[in-house]
């Protein structure tokens, strides 16, 4: 079971959910949390049960066992007070390319019981906010791919959610579309909107999210913040030394300090940067005070984390998913 404070409810609570397709285990007793107001990542090989997470979570589709819940709404008996709160944009999604941008969004407005004057208003903050403005009359077929991912986007907003789940929204957008759309996700995260976000390009997640969840052959393997996943599993960690300048015999200089075990300099760094692995016993606020002393032009000291894409490969197994 996933271990909560008393005083906060939780933007999704997944305890124990289990579900079988056809005798094939697409779920087995997965439990995780995502607080309100984060982004959260959710990551793992395809056929890992991604999508049949989202689904669950989006009252679409009925779990074999366990429960979810949407701030404390329990997605099998409360299916309407959780689609009120959650905005869902698969990914594939089908679009009527003859209507406007604005025609489009209109229409989603009145399914969602908006009126006219509502409409007006909420669609132009949308747009404002999408970048969209200026295409508001444009026909949806005449969009390029990333602007379509923001009027798919605009939509799910249309009805002010609180939590937006977003199944690979960066899916087929270049890399200037897919850094437009991660600023919006930013901007909406100050906004107060929770988004859990499943996606496949780990370089942008481990920059974007709060927190994250890897999922592997329907079961969790880690679910937590993103700087625990990120800290590097050996017991005496190494460290990263920036300077703001080159300067003579610096390499040899570090290693001769004490509680130094090694010193190495990646390549085309042309002397500001160092990896330092320190003796046991010895930690980075003790030797930083060491280097202090030499007086040098230190930019940046920080523990090495290592990279999304290792800690999902160590978490996750090896072959071909069905």
């Amino acid at each position: 079971m996933v271990e909560i404070s008393r005083d906060t409810i939780p933007a999704i609570l997944v305890s124990d959910l289990s579900h079988s397709f056809r005798g094939h285990q697409a779920l087995s007793h997965v439990s995780f949390c995502v607080m309100p107001q984060t982004i959260h990542g959710f990551v793992g090989p395809n056929g890992a049960g991604k999508t049949t997470t989202l689904k669950v979570i989006c009252t679409l589709l009925r779990p074999s066992y366990g429960e979810a819940q949407v701030f404390g709404h329990n997605v099998r008996n409360e299916t309407l007070l959780v689609r009120k709160r959650i905005g869902f944009m698969p990914d594939h999604f089908s679009m009527y390319r003859q209507m406007t941008v604005y025609e489009y969004l209109d229409f989603f407005g009145a399914a969602y019981g908006l009126t006219l004057e509502q409409r007006d208003r909420v669609i132009g903050d949308v747009l404002t906010l999408t970048d969209m403005d200026g295409r508001k009359d444009d026909l949806i077929s005449g969009l390029s791919r990333g602007m379509q991912q923001r009027v798919s986007l605009a939509r799910v907003l249309v009805h002010d959610p609180d939590l937006l789940l977003l199944d690979e929204p960066a899916s087929g957008l270049d890399p200037r579309a897919r850094i437009e759309l991660m600023e919006i996700l930013r901007e909406l995260r100050r906004m107060g909107k929770t988004i859990f976000i499943s996606s496949h390009i780990l370089s942008e997640l481990s920059e974007l999210c709060d927190s994250v969840t890897i999922i592997d052959r329907g079961q969790i393997k880690f679910s937590g913040p993103m700087d625990v996943l990120l800290e590097a599993p050996e017991e005496r960690p190494s460290w990263n030394l920036r300077l703001a300048g080159s300067m003579p015999d610096v390499l040899a200089k570090l290693q001769t300090l004490e509680g130094v075990e090694s010193v190495t300099e990646p390549e085309f760094t042309t002397g500001r940067d160092f990896m330092i692995q320190l003796k046991e016993g010895i930690s980075g606020n003790d030797f930083l005070r060491t280097l202090l002393v030499l007086d040098l032009p230190i930019q940046g000291f920080s523990q090495q984390r290592r990279h999304l894409n290792q800690a999902f490969m160590d978490l996750t197994t090896r072959g071909v998913r069905t």
